[in-house]
């Protein structure tokens, strides 16, 4: 049923890259008059219906009818931060003060992962849900997934909002939903083979762990029913190949991601071509500035991501700091008019040190061990404060077939690479395989020792 549906009046051609040609590839002259229709109309909705809008707008003595142009929002509307919303719905819980509809309106409760705090309360209207959903479709679509494939989403199904919206993605294209729920590890593969999904829903890493403990239990995931895996929540195969190849050669699969938001939108499809994502400009408006005097940045510049989303009636989110440090460029040779970002997130500003004078992202790090032979998928990055500077030491797992006498030669490869890639020589030390912590959603990757006082505010 759905087949025939899609064949009739879905995207012009099953084969077709694009899930919605003409929105895909608008002029960026287009582009820019739409968003600034969107956000005159959105900055009237926030200032009418949310008291933190209405406070904080009157605090800079800004009207709605003071935004004629986009760099009038960019410039006079104040960067909102999400240490501000955690606040307020701590002292007027559920929502606080930004909450723009009534609660009866409010169809879905979520949350962020938490992983760097406290969590985040999100609320949905319907119309978030749908609008949200359709973000997945577009990454889903341009992998190769059609209304015909069959989705197995291996999580546990809580409040993170994540992996929620890739259900609501799943319903609208129209796939078969399978749900691995509180199963463990062994569970979802048995579940697997037995049911014969063709898509896999799960974190990069998790994927991964899966593929090791299928290995352990003699079960060939490359030749099984899997086509194609996608993933969210944790820096993945489009920003870092190394992963990609992984995962790929472990479940005989095509493998594609999304940059994704919780508190925002599924924001960014991974680029067909790779090396990126690109802004999906049906749900958000961003643009990208130094995080230090706050000035918007040239393309090809590194800068922190400030998006401002159409997707949360319920939850309206402007000028939204993200802390994330990427780079943007206008084309992309994949076709696509909307904005990319270059090899996803580069870093984040609450997790970079700066070690004798060289900026020192995690996930440039992350890039680099991912393609030194030896190293397993199970590292950490422990961030600390010595003689007045910070520094970061890398701790790895060896891969278990790695004889151990090989472990000190294989820190001392991947310190090379990572000293000849960023020119800073970082600590690189192996431990006991199977030491480290494993989880089933983000990886936690960094471990944050430095003294409290001086920790970059990781939700601010």
């Amino acid at each position: 049923m759905s087949t025939l549906h899609f064949s009739a009046l879905g995207p012009e051609a099953s084969g077709s890259p694009f899930w919605n040609r003409m929105t895909e590839t608008m002029s960026r002259e287009r582009l820019d008059a739409l968003h600034l229709k969107r956000l005159q109309a959105l900055v009237h909705y926030a200032y009418e219906n949310t008291v933190f809008y209405r406070r904080k707008f009157d605090a800079c003595g800004l009207k709605p009818e003071d935004i004629r142009t986009l760099e009038d929002f960019k410039r006079k509307v104040p960067l909102t931060d999400k240490s501000e919303f955690i606040g307020l719905q701590q002292e007027r819980p559920p929502y606080g003060d930004t909450q723009a509809l009534p609660l009866d309106l409010v169809s879905h409760h979520a949350e962020t992962s938490g992983t760097t705090g406290v969590p985040l309360a999100i609320p949905y209207s319907m119309a978030d849900t749908v609008r949200y959903g359709e973000s997945w479709v577009y990454g889903f679509w341009a992998l190769g997934i059609r209304p015909s494939d069959t989705m197995y989403f291996a999580f546990n199904w809580g409040n993170f909002a994540g992996f929620w919206s890739a259900y609501w993605g799943a319903r609208r294209l129209g796939c078969r939903i399978i749900s691995g729920g509180g199963q463990d590890t062994k569970g979802h593969i048995q579940a697997i083979m037995r049911m014969r999904p063709t898509v896999l829903l799960s974190t990069p890493t998790f994927a991964l762990r899966m593929a090791a403990v299928a290995q352990e239990m003699g079960v060939d995931l490359a030749n099984g029913p899997i086509k194609f895996t996608f993933h969210a929540g944790e820096p993945g195969p489009t920003a870092l190949p190394g992963m990609r190849e992984r995962i790929e050669s472990s479940w005989g699969a095509k493998s594609g991601e999304l940059l994704g938001i919780a508190e925002i939108d599924a924001m960014a499809p991974g680029c067909p071509i790779g090396n990126g994502v690109h802004v999906n400009e049906m749900n958000v408006f961003s643009w990208s500035m130094d995080p230090q005097t706050r000035e918007e940045v040239d393309e090809g510049a590194t800068g922190e991501n400030i998006v401002t989303s159409y997707a949360n009636t319920a939850q309206p989110l402007l000028n939204y700091r993200t802390h994330d440090i990427v780079r943007r460029r206008s084309s992309c040779p994949c076709g696509r008019s909307w904005t990319k970002f270059e090899g996803s997130v580069l870093g984040r500003t609450d997790f970079m040190v700066t070690v004798r004078g060289t900026n020192v992202y995690q996930t440039a790090v992350e890039n680099i061990l991912s393609e030194v032979p030896g190293v397993s998928m199970h590292y950490e990055l422990v961030l600390s404060h010595e003689d007045g500077n910070d520094t970061m030491t890398v701790r790895f797992e060896p891969d278990p077939s790695l004889p151990s006498d090989r472990h000190s030669q294989v820190a001392r490869e991947a310190g090379e690479r990572i000293h000849q890639a960023l020119h800073v020589r970082l600590n690189v030390v192996p431990v006991e395989p199977g030491s480290l912590p494993r989880f089933d959603l983000k990886t936690r990757r960094i471990v944050d020792q430095r003294p409290k006082e001086l920790r970059r505010a990781l939700d601010r």
